[in-house]
């Protein structure tokens, strides 16, 4: 029998197993069905740890290190903003790196993250208009959806909507996320506009339903809001589960600043 080493942390709410596939390098052949199957053991809530999704922390070729993300449903997504900042507070908190700005592969390219003194930013990339800037209706049920479609390396569906508190996420998340429209399915926003410089959201996240935060997702809305106008190029989105900075003029990489947070560590048997 053997025990696997994992850290508990969250960022904003959004809550993560990581397990570091470094310091325990016999993890690193583990077959992707092996580490489809633990996420969804694992990471179920009232059995077992409970977390939206699994991180590995895995040697690279091109970065410092490198990122797999696992989803409570078994699905490897390319990128998660609230994960990345957990990895990185991970490796600095285990003396892993001395850098202040980390490169992290993942599927969606080399990720930054920077220490920002008890906060952590990360340049995110590029944002990308899936065919440019769009307001693409989708019909669900009773309700005409304008939907502008927004990729940070994993796909993201956002929706002003007028009262995101009161709006019922959980009727029609799942129905945007696996409608044809999105043959891969997809993470789907819904924003509410406070003023020029704050947005609320919820967010319906691709195969974990919906959580209380989502980085990717937080810029993906900052994007939309600003390119409609809705708000200036530096905005705060208050989640479910706490608030995220985002800084976009639209010429550059976005930027995401926003606290990691550790939990506990544990083993598990296995």
């Amino acid at each position: 029998m053997n025990s696997i080493i994992f850290t508990k942390m969250h960022g904003i709410g959004n809550d993560f197993i990581l397990i570091d596939c470094i310091n325990q390098e016999w993890l690193q052949p583990c077959s992707d069905l092996f580490w489809v199957d633990f996420s969804i053991k694992y990471c179920e809530r009232r059995k077992r740890i409970g977390a939206d999704q699994l991180l590995l922390l895995l040697p690279s070729n091109i970065g410092d290190y490198r990122m797999r993300i696992f989803n409570s449903g078994g699905g490897e997504v390319e990128m998660c903003g609230n994960g990345i900042r957990c990895l990185a507070k991970y490796i600095w908190d285990n003396n892993l790196s001395k850098k202040d700005m980390l490169e992290i592969e993942t599927l969606a390219g080399i990720i930054r993250p920077l220490s920002f003194g008890d906060l952590i930013k990360v340049d995110m990339g590029q944002p990308k208009l899936e065919g440019g800037l769009n307001d693409e209706p989708i019909n669900i049920l009773d309700k005409t959806f304008n939907i502008t479609t927004v990729s940070m390396g994993n796909p993201h569906a956002v929706i002003v909507v007028d009262d995101v508190e009161s709006f019922p996420v959980e009727k029609y998340g799942q129905m945007i996320e696996t409608n044809a429209t999105f043959p891969n399915r997809t993470n789907v926003e819904f924003i509410e506009i406070i003023d020029k410089q704050t947005i609320k959201m919820r967010v319906w996240e691709r195969g974990a339903g919906e959580t209380l935060a989502c980085g990717t997702g937080a810029c993906a809305a900052a994007v939309v809001s600003y390119l409609y106008r809705h708000t200036g190029s530096i905005v705060k989105v208050i989640l479910s589960g706490g608030e995220l900075d985002i800084d976009w003029t639209g010429m550059r990489n976005i930027y995401m600043t926003g606290p990691a947070i550790t939990v506990f560590k544990g083993s598990i048997e296995i």
